[in-house]
């Protein structure tokens, strides 16, 4: 499979020592993917899933969440960082940012097993969850499309614990959470993996567990184990969380007004919160207008509110001045976050569709779409890209989609060029637009007859088959009807490029049609595929 930009092996000496000791044992049929922003707690997660009993995975990706400047630079840090780790086949890669759905779904593309394995950077997995993994995956039969791990939050012994330290350790009753979290890979697949529109944890979690359980299979409860500790927070972290009242938005229009039954998740306090800050917007209203019984009433609403939320906070846990402080500050607070987040929410998911996420595999046609079209070209020097190519290509290799040339090549059948001058025009197209994870070419005529030559969808089945991508899960990009035609008959999209040779007849007979190849990848990689 390509590697893609900024993506890099901890040390390739370090990975063909472990490689080698390596072969000929056992390995777990799945691939760890663990989205993280460099925190100090990856190496012990790391280290405890090294040093633990059973098979070791059979890869174990890295993906560093942080957007910076130069993310090939960040990813070679972390990767010399992590290279003293007794982890075979143990890859770094940059997702650029975009939050833990999108590192977790640049983990999984690049992943090539059955399973893939999601672990949070900051959970310690106990010694034997190797062990009991692949006890796990060895008792999920074919119906079983997903299996969570058991999560425990330590809480402190000698009080009660915090405010944070509670909702954290909800972590450990909430269904499908990517704390501990292995999928088939087909099933990941079939959905298109965690929807990018929720940037935060935890409800991109819940949306992908309801995706796949009502069409891909059951969700199972494993018996590995992995312990969250309770991370340090600063003061305000429970404002911040109010940010999640979009996601919940989202969740609502996509899975309808129950879904946080069919997740298990706390009814919430949305409609106090928006009774509290009416509350006190009309105090202000009233007391600017200069009606002061009436702004008396609505503040005194408000002060009610707020002690009431403060109360319902404070009363489950310690009562010591910090804790006191922090709760009273918040609770005044978090009621107008919510609702400017809520209102938020409603505003921008308003329209918002179910995910169908990238496509795992886009095929190109090579002459017209990718290169300019010399016909019947046999020399190398003539090769030239279109504008853009190497960028947009760049584009989908970055975020973990394959890539591959189909095209059709007859000059090849009709000896007007040889098979060594097509080969050598395809090495030069590799040159100029990196490597290719496919190359399907046919050499036949025009009236040989073969399954091969497009409108066929011969080239597009053999893709996919090599690659076990479901056709459903491909687009074809092309400049003429026959692309369009092959990629229908394979059971792909097609994406139409004219050109000025394109016939009219052919455009309007296309699903979809881009004015240019960045356009065109623009739309596969905003999901309108």
């Amino acid at each position: 499979m390509t590697t893609p930009p900024h993506s890099l092996t901890t040390s390739e000496a370090a990975t063909a020592d472990k490689s080698g000791a390596n072969s000929g044992v056992e390995t777990l049929p799945t691939t760890v993917v663990v989205p993280t922003l460099a925190r100090p707690s990856l190496q012990a997660m790391l280290e405890g899933l090294a040093s633990g009993h059973g098979p070791a995975p059979a890869a174990v990706i890295v993906v560093d969440d942080r957007r910076t400047s130069d993310d090939a630079q960040s990813a070679r840090q972390l990767a010399g960082t992590l290279s003293y780790l007794d982890l075979a086949n143990l890859r770094v890669v940059s997702s650029g940012g975009g939050g833990p759905a999108r590192a977790r779904n640049l983990g999984w593309r690049l992943a090539t097993t059955e399973w893939v394995s999601f672990l949070d950077d900051d959970v310690i997995p106990d010694p034997d969850w190797r062990q009991l993994l692949a006890v796990d995956l060895a008792a999920a039969d074919q119906g079983v499309a997903g299996s969570q791990g058991r999560v425990r939050v330590p809480l402190p012994s000698e009080r009660r614990p915090t405010d944070w330290e509670r909702s954290t350790a909800g972590l450990a009753s909430s269904l499908w959470i990517t704390a501990d979290m292995t999928y088939r890979r087909a099933a990941l697949s079939a959905v298109g993996g965690f929807d990018e529109r929720f940037p935060r944890a935890f409800r991109e979690d819940a949306d992908l567990g309801l995706r796949i359980s009502t069409t891909q299979g059951r969700l199972t409860t494993g018996q590995r184990w992995i312990t969250h500790p309770v991370r340090p927070v600063d003061d305000w972290v429970s404002v911040r969380q109010q940010r999640g009242n979009a996601d919940d938005l989202l969740m609502r229009r996509l899975h309808g007004k129950n879904w946080r039954n069919r997740v298990g998740a706390p009814t919430g306090r949305r409609s106090r919160h928006l009774a509290v800050t009416a509350a006190a917007t009309a105090a202000a209203g009233f007391g600017a207008a200069g009606r002061r019984r009436l702004a008396a009433v609505a503040a005194l609403g408000w002060l009610a509110g707020t002690a009431e939320f403060a109360r319902a906070r404070i009363a489950p846990g310690p009562r010591d001045w910090p804790e006191l402080r922090r709760l009273v500050a918040t609770s005044a607070l978090i009621p107008f976050a919510a609702t400017w987040h809520t209102a938020n929410g409603a505003l921008f998911h308003r329209r918002a569709r179910p995910w169908r996420g990238l496509p795992e595999l886009v095929l190109f046609d090579r002459d017209g779409t990718l290169v300019h079209d010399v016909p019947y070209n046999g020399d190398p020097s003539l090769v030239s890209p279109v504008d853009g190519a190497a960028e947009v290509l760049d584009q989908l290799r970055a975020r973990g989609v394959r890539t591959g040339v189909i095209t059709n090549q007859s000059a090849v059948g009709t000896s007007q060029i040889s098979l060594d001058e097509m080969l050598a025009v395809n090495n030069r197209v590799e040159e100029l637009l990196g490597p290719f994870d496919s190359w399907q070419v046919c050499p036949h005529g025009h009236h040989e007859g073969c399954a091969c030559r497009k409108p066929a969808p011969g080239m597009v089945k053999d893709a996919c088959q090599t690659l076990g991508v479901d056709p459903s899960r491909c687009v074809v990009v092309g400049d003429i009807g026959s692309d369009m035609e092959a990629a229908q008959a394979a059971g792909a999209a097609g994406i139409m490029v004219p050109t000025p040779a394109t016939l009219g007849e052919e455009v309007s007979a296309a699903d979809l049609v881009s004015r240019d190849l960045a356009t065109a990848v623009a739309e596969i990689l905003a999901g309108r595929w």
